[in-house]
């Protein structure tokens, strides 16, 4: 807005130099007079006769009475003329006042017209957020409005629940998943939505029902991103730290080796095997690489010590602060502590975590991808910033399935349902065809083209 404004000021004082400098600076009389020019031929004529009068062409009677007839003519042609004044003395409209009225005018008008027939409200980035905000969440309530009149409708109800979720109304979303029923204890993938749904409700605490859920969504697919990273970091809080080792190590299976996150989840196995006495031989494996299947069934989650408690999980946060304050140059180290932040709940501080990490963030997809998912969760939405950052992460990588999602949801947010089927047919080609997250992505996609108005037979293909 400050900029837009600024250079609708230096083109309208442009515009009004360009118009008033001739009325308050006026050119300077130019040209040649008729009382000039006629004392110019007749020199010419004189010095004329006096070149005659040289070359013996005429005596020197002839030349004096020549020159007496020519001053004469010119005494007759000037007698008659006049001095004209160049500006009326009484004239009301002089040139310093016609400046003042263009310079008053010109801008009032200027303003006007663009708040008449312009779109003020446009250039306000706070009340165009608001207004996004505002369809947004006329959308979510329309869609509640419908499932309360046709409440039989599991994959409608899972889904405005997690649309309450990204907006914040956590209260909402969990009546949302409860009326979701049989279809939530089914899918992997809402198990976890809800479960961490009521763990950032619980003060951010996994243990409980929130840890049953995660525990039924490994049941189901025991290879799950989000559910493996939650059971890890419920049993490193309660000091279970080789079940933690455990379900982390699983996790680096289904990641990429040597990105961000994999990386991220070594750094975490590092410190819970330093914490559980491991040898430095058994150190976190890499990715690819076959757990320990006899030392995982070894491990009772139940053995637990007493509960880490929040002060003790912060303290920890905070030493690996204190080292990168000792240390700023470290780029994967702030991503880390960024995570722990996210993870923890402290998102302001996972935002500047973030922003230390520079470099390393804007060049790589995962990173980008969860920076702008910690900005929507900061804002509850997807517009701006996070989006923004959603779309250069696809630069870098055009089939990151968690960009292309968030890129897909916020498309479908601002009614941009052909946008958004786009976005999730791509997350489709990356998925293994007839898995329950493809299977997810298709319903999500047929609902889109319903909102869309587009046919049955332009249907995703798997």
């Amino acid at each position: 807005m400050t900029v837009f404004i600024a250079i609708a000021i230096l083109l309208t004082l442009l515009a009004l130099a360009w118009l008033v400098r001739p009325l308050l600076w006026p050119a300077k009389a130019g040209g040649v007079s008729s009382q000039g020019l006629n004392a110019s031929i007749y020199r010419d004529q004189i010095e004329g006769l006096e070149r005659d009068l040289a070359r013996g062409v005429i005596s020197a009677a002839e030349l004096e009475a020549g020159r007496d007839e020519l001053q004469l003519r010119l005494l007759d042609d000037t007698e008659g003329l006049s001095t004209v004044p160049s500006q009326p003395k009484d004239s009301f409209l002089t040139g310093r006042l016609t400046a003042a009225l263009i310079a008053l005018l010109l801008p009032l008008g200027a303003a006007g017209m663009y708040w008449w027939l312009g779109s003020p409200a446009s250039i306000d980035p706070i009340a165009t957020q608001k207004a996004n905000n505002d369809q947004v969440a006329s959308m979510v309530d329309a869609l509640a409005a419908r499932l309360k009149a046709n409440p039989d409708n599991p994959k409608g109800w899972a889904m405005l629940a997690r649309s309450y979720k990204v907006m914040g109304r956590f209260a909402e979303a969990e009546q949302a998943f409860l009326k979701a029923g049989d279809l939530v204890n089914n899918e992997p993938d809402l198990l976890v939505d809800y479960a961490d749904l009521l763990a950032v409700r619980g003060n951010n605490n996994i243990e409980g029902k929130p840890l049953e859920l995660v525990n039924k969504a490994l049941s189901l697919n025991p290879q799950h991103p989000m559910g493996l990273m939650m059971s890890g970091v419920a049993a490193y809080r309660r000091n279970d730290f080789k079940f933690a080792v455990a379900q982390w190590e699983k996790l680096l299976l289904v990641l990429d080796p040597g990105s961000p996150d994999a990386q991220q989840v070594e750094a975490d196995i590092a410190e819970a095997r330093s914490k559980a006495g491991l040898p430095a031989a058994a150190a976190a494996k890499p990715a690819g690489a076959q757990p320990d299947a006899t030392k995982q069934a070894s491990v009772d989650p139940a053995a637990a010590g007493g509960a880490m408690t929040p002060e003790k999980i912060n303290q920890m946060i905070d030493g690996l602060a204190a080292k990168l304050k000792a240390n700023p140059s470290d780029l994967a180290g702030w991503a880390r502590l960024a995570g722990a932040y996210k993870v923890q709940g402290r998102l302001p501080e996972a935002e500047q975590a973030f922003e230390k990490a520079g470099k390393l963030v804007d060049g790589d997809a995962g990173l980008l991808t969860q920076y702008a998912d910690l900005l929507a969760m900061r804002t509850n939405t997807l517009e701006g910033r996070p989006l923004t950052l959603i779309n250069k992460a696809l630069t870098l990588n055009p089939t990151h399935p968690m960009a292309l999602m968030l890129a897909g949801s916020a498309a479908y947010r601002r009614a941009d349902f052909k946008q958004a089927i786009s976005h999730w047919e791509k997350v489709l080609t990356v998925l293994p065809p007839g898995s329950r997250d493809a299977a997810q992505v298709e319903a999500e996609i047929a609902d889109a083209r319903s909102k869309a108005g587009l046919g049955l037979q332009l249907k995703a293909k798997p």
